[in-house]
């Protein structure tokens, strides 16, 4: 029974694996009982959008595992009664896979039920965040929405829409066949030799994942954890700690590591994927990239940009920038500061 699904779901304590770790049996019934009081037909959007540098994981599951991918759709296709799914994806994705998913749709009788909507070109980190993605279906502007309501309440053309993660919907078709053994995947990066991705427990630690993948660097080195531009900064003394977010670790070099080609690769970053909806993410990240460049930047205004958008970006978009600078400038850099900033 379709019912059984969303059980063997809550057993599982499965979360979703697209950043937010919020429980995947907790957002599959707000969708089903949001449908069922409006007497509607909901929909069902697979986010395979991929935006923030260092994450990996989606573009690997789709080339190895599409078939278990589209297995954890057609089941919340069956327990939601959806009207119909849509498979947001990344160009260069959709390219390359293209057809096997074509292929795995078909398998799983999804043909006619699924359409694939290409991330446009330009659409950058915002593009994969939920609410835009409503948006770019529709036809709207890229940027995201007020919330709430919240996609599970009011998603799609107005209706109950379910959004999950390329690696919620695989985790899905593992606890269907009981073979979810809360593990994920992990991309690795950056100083040292073994790059890629791995399927390690999810209750590893940064160092564990590091050493039994043969990646612990033998030089002085540090890490962020979640994705290269928003993802906390730690150093080699902070591992003992879970993978945050999407699960990408990338490791530095601490001392070939230019502090200033570093920031300035974050702000430009969220310069660059603003949407320009809010003037906190707008003007503040723009400042911030402007003034490191110039090498004007001081330690008050840095706060004082970073405060403003933690407390009022419209989105986590730009509350997610002070993430990165903040650990990095705490954990790696704090006692060079005035060297970072002014040279």
């Amino acid at each position: 029974m379709a019912s059984d699904i969303l059980a063997k779901i809550k057993q599982a304590n499965l979360i979703g694996r697209g950043g937010a770790c919020y429980p995947t049996a907790l957002k599959w019934q707000a969708v089903k009982e949001a449908a069922m009081t409006k007497k509607v037909k909901p929909y069902i959007v697979i986010n395979a959008a991929e935006g923030e540098p260092g994450i990996l994981k989606d573009g690997f599951i789709l080339a190895n595992y599409p078939e278990r991918v589209l297995e954890g759709v057609r089941l919340a296709w069956e327990f939601l009664g959806a009207e119909k799914i849509y498979f947001y994806i990344n160009p260069k994705y959709y390219q390359e896979y293209k057809k096997i998913l074509t292929a795995a749709v078909n398998r799983q009788k999804l043909k006619g039920k699924l359409e694939f909507f290409v991330k446009p070109e330009g659409a950058g980190y915002i593009g994969g965040e939920e609410t835009t993605i409503l948006n770019l279906i529709e036809g709207q502007r890229l940027e995201p929405r007020l919330r709430p309501p919240f996609p599970t309440e009011e998603g799609l053309f107005g209706r109950p829409t379910l959004i999950n993660n390329v690696e919620t919907f695989y985790n899905v078709s593992l606890v269907n066949q009981n073979e979810y053994y809360d593990f994920r995947f992990y991309s690795l990066n950056g100083a040292l030799p073994h790059p890629g991705v791995f399927v390690y427990p999810s209750k590893w630690t940064i160092k564990r994942i590091l050493v039994e993948s043969d990646n612990w660097p033998n030089k002085p080195f540090f890490v962020q954890v979640g994705g290269d531009a928003s993802g906390e900064v730690l150093n080699s003394q902070q591992l003992e700690k879970l993978v945050s977010g999407a699960g990408s670790i990338t490791v530095y070099d601490l001392f070939k590591t230019d502090p200033k080609k570093l920031m300035l690769s974050w702000f430009q970053f969220f310069k660059d994927n603003s949407c320009g909806q809010c003037t906190p993410c707008r003007e503040g990240t723009y400042r911030l990239w402007d003034l490191l460049k110039k090498g004007e930047l001081d330690q008050k205004f840095l706060n004082a940009i970073l405060s403003d958008l933690e407390q009022s970006s419209f989105c986590a978009l730009g509350a997610a920038l002070p993430v990165s600078v903040k650990s990095y400038l705490e954990n790696v850099w704090n006692d060079k500061l005035d060297k970072i900033l002014n040279t």
